[in-house]
């Protein structure tokens, strides 16, 4: 990195600076290695600058936003500065744009159509079921399930895009190196490896009760939509919904059981107007990816578990438990399948566990 790409990084890590502050210091003093070098005096000078985070530039040290760097280098990470050309796009429009990121794993898939997956940490049966098949129909669709790493939904989420060699993003609300929940350790290793990471948050740094609203508004602003599976009516997911409806996102959420407290926060969504989600069509048809041929009968290209699958449905076999029986295989191996049949139009998975085979159009 050159001199005012250090003092840059330098800069973005004074506690206090946001974006509107950092923006306005550039435009003052046009570089950040000018900023970093101005006096106390002309940096109070600033329009809506406080005293206070003068005194934090002015004891902002070079030194350490070189270290900084090259820890996130040994973790093999990279920093993204908003003029990389490998800064995510979609964050560069969004209500406070992040002034560096922090990145490991494929960094190539920070761009392209983005789905962010979020719900509920403490999550159902009917829950995961949903979120795996949604979220790995989604990547199998060549769509980038974005999420934010958390246990629960979020773990599910980049999970299910993993297992079908799919695209996934996870947002971390604290630095590289720090696998939190470390429940996740495992799910920490595929990222890296197949995936990818990002962080505003420097190299080792723990989180705190504030870094995951923060995070929240990457999640949203990262894809096109954000589904919600499974929220109450306070939960943290919640603040996920409102920096996507902030930031001109669509919101698709998938309803629940109206007596479960973990679907109340969905429901209301529904009630409020969000789009109803209740199949993976409902999610592909936001990216322009229903199939629109007709869909009378299923294409000579089948292989033997397709048709096998299909042919059960055609005899009266409705549910997934049910088929998994039928064909003597594991329910897991049968939401694969329906997944990359329902991908093209030839069947419909609905939340709860039905399946129909589509009806022509």
């Amino acid at each position: 990195m050159t001199g005012d790409d250090i003092a840059y990084v330098a800069l973005a890590l004074v506690p206090g600076i946001g974006r509107s502050r950092f923006d306005r210091l550039i435009r003052q003093f046009k570089t950040a290695a000018n900023v970093m070098s101005a006096d106390h005096d002309a940096l109070v000078a600033v329009p809506r600058m406080s005293t206070a985070a003068a005194t934090a530039i002015k004891e902002s040290n070079l030194d350490h936003a070189a270290r900084v760097v090259a820890q996130v280098e040994e973790l093999g990470g990279t920093v993204l500065l908003p003029r990389d050309e490998r800064f995510p796009p979609a964050l560069r429009t969004i209500p406070e744009t992040p002034t560096l990121l922090f990145g490991i794993g494929r960094l190539d898939l920070l761009r392209g159509p983005g789905l962010a997956v979020v719900g509920s940490r403490a999550h159902s049966r009917y829950g995961a079921e949903v979120c795996r098949h949604l979220a790995g129909g989604a990547a199998k669709a060549g769509i980038t399930v974005v999420s934010g790493m958390a246990r629960g939904l979020d773990a599910v989420a980049h999970t299910a895009a993993l297992d079908v060699n799919g695209r996934t993003v996870g947002v971390l609300g604290n630095g590289l190196g720090v696998v939190y929940p470390s429940a996740n350790t495992r799910l920490y290793e595929r990222m890296i490896a197949d995936g990818c990471l990002i962080t505003e948050f420097p190299p080792g740094e723990r989180p705190n009760a504030g870094s995951f609203p923060r995070r929240n508004r990457l999640i949203s602003g990262l894809a096109q939509c954000t589904l919600v599976i499974e929220a109450g009516k306070k939960s943290g997911t919640l603040i996920t919904v409102d920096q996507a409806l902030a930031q001109g996102r669509d919101v698709l959420v998938v309803p629940g059981p109206v007596i479960s407290p973990s679907s109340l926060g969905c429901n209301r969504l529904i009630q409020q107007g969000a789009k109803l989600v209740i199949g993976l069509q409902d999610v592909l048809e936001e990216y322009a990816l229903v199939p629109k041929s007709a869909r009378a009968r299923p294409p000579a290209k089948l292989n033997e578990e397709e048709r096998q699958l299909l042919d059960a449905l055609g005899a009266g076999v409705d549910n997934v438990d049910d088929l998994a029986e039928r064909l003597d295989v594991p329910a897991a191996q049968v939401l694969a399948v329906l997944t990359g049949l329902e991908i093209r139009g030839l069947v419909l998975y609905e939340a709860g566990g039905v399946v129909r085979e589509a009806l022509p159009v």
